[in-house]
């Protein structure tokens, strides 16, 4: 098997928990609370390469510049990346979420090589299974034979996309990137300009909006066409609150059972904390376990439902 890819991999997930550990607010300061550390793995935290900038003591110093008193303390902000000020900053979780498109380019690297002539290492025969189940149990029973070629590309990249930020969410010290409802807000933005756009580009505009309504009586046409038009913005809200739900809800159910350990390690009564260790840190790892499964599951749903809904708005009649 070849050695590059999966050192590559792993090189991109060690870089990203890298970056998110040691560059983030969450760390800053000597005094920083042990479950701001756990909490980072739901919450953004803006990325700080240089505390240049903030004021040296309790009282700004002034310096004088053409004349005119300026303060430190309000003239600077600290440093983020590429310089941007620290208000502007990208987070920890765009990390994870740029680790997961460098995540997709290298593990597929050899794929499509296979399809076409059935070579490739372990990895590649694997990663191939996967696209052809997508191919053929998920794209061909929603999608007509010619548009399902146009289409694969998208929903292979949507589905890869969410399992790998999913997963690395599970890494001790990583982040999920899809326990932000940002972002799940853009995913799900996403589908529904792929239902609009693809839909009236393959019907035309006035077909598309006209044939959102069935065969219904005159006086109800109306009705009908604002439910409808309801419910194709329904759709994409409904996967953009299920997919963050479904990640927040278990990471926190996984640091609460862990909090308990510091919540009680920082009361007068310590001796509790060494008490509830073992049966927290054992019903952790059992929902992480559920975890692992939830990540594919949820990766899965939410792109079994977008092919669905594009499908549909694409040819209402198949």
């Amino acid at each position: 098997m070849n050695l590059l890819r999966p050192i590559l991999i792993l090189a991109v997930i060690v870089g990203a928990i890298f970056v998110s550990t040691n560059y983030t607010e969450h760390h800053a300061g000597s005094n920083a609370d042990p479950m701001d550390a756990l909490y980072a793995h739901v919450v953004p935290a803006k990325l700080v390469f240089s505390d240049q900038g903030h004021g040296h003591g309790d009282q700004g110093t002034a310096d004088h510049i053409d004349g005119h008193a300026v303060d430190d303390d309000h003239e600077h902000e600290a440093v983020g990346v590429f310089g941007l000020p620290e208000s502007m900053a990208p987070t920890n979780l765009q990390v994870f979420q740029l680790a997961a498109i460098l995540l997709i380019l290298i593990a597929f690297g050899g794929v499509g090589q296979h399809l076409r002539t059935g070579k490739g290492d372990k990895l590649t025969r694997i990663l191939a299974g996967w696209v052809t189940y997508i191919r053929d149990e998920m794209v061909r029973p929603n999608m007509q034979r010619g548009d399902e070629q146009q289409f694969l590309p998208y929903f292979l990249y949507l589905f890869f996309f969410i399992v790998f930020m999913n997963l690395m969410g599970l890494v001790p010290g990583g982040a999920t990137a899809t326990a932000s409802i940002f972002v799940t807000a853009a995913l799900a933005l996403t589908t529904l300009v792929a239902m609009l756009g693809c839909g009236m580009v393959s019907q035309g505009p006035i077909k598309f909006w006209t044939g959102l309504v069935p065969q219904v009586p005159a006086w109800l046409w109306p009705l009908m066409f604002v439910v409808e038009v309801f419910g194709l913005f329904i759709k994409p809200f409904a996967l953009m609150i299920r997919l963050f739900a479904n990640m927040t809800g278990g990471h926190l159910v996984v640091l609460s059972f862990m909090g308990l350990i510091f919540y009680f390690a920082g009361t007068d009564y310590s001796s509790i904390g060494w008490a509830v260790s073992p049966p927290a840190v054992a019903l952790a790892v059992f929902i992480m376990i559920i975890e692992g499964f939830v990540a594919l599951l949820q990766a899965y749903i939410f792109t079994q439902l977008t092919i669905m809904f594009v499908g549909t708005a694409v040819h209402p009649e198949h």
